[in-house]
């Protein structure tokens, strides 16, 4: 079955920078679109970035020029390099593809 497993969240201050990764198995990877999503307390779920397996992206305009997401396709892990970091960016941060979720990990942004 798809298993996605997130990793690398944690705390960090304004204006830092975090990589997430997401190790993805039970899917061919090489040909999976794969998004990331979060979701912020009282919030909707909402699409961060998308990458497809041809290596095009697209992002949300709170994100774009911060965000870059990428992948390995010899690793089945896919990333989200977070940037310039803003306490609005804290939220759960889930890997997605086939509508299928990751468990999420935790980013936040404090002083």
């Amino acid at each position: 079955q798809v298993q996605l497993v997130e990793s690398g969240g944690g705390l960090v201050q304004p204006g830092g920078s975090l990589r997430l990764s997401c190790a993805a198995s039970g899917i061919i990877f090489s040909i999976a679109t794969m998004q990331w999503y979060r979701q912020a307390p009282g919030k909707q779920r909402e699409l961060v970035a998308v990458i497809t397996s041809g290596g095009n992206t697209n992002y949300a305009a709170s994100v774009k020029g911060r965000f870059t997401i990428s992948r390995d396709n010899t690793k089945n892990t896919v990333y989200l390099q977070m940037n310039s970091l803003k306490p609005e960016d804290t939220a759960v941060y889930y890997c997605a593809t086939l509508s299928r979720w990751g468990q999420g990990t935790q980013v936040t942004v404090s002083s």
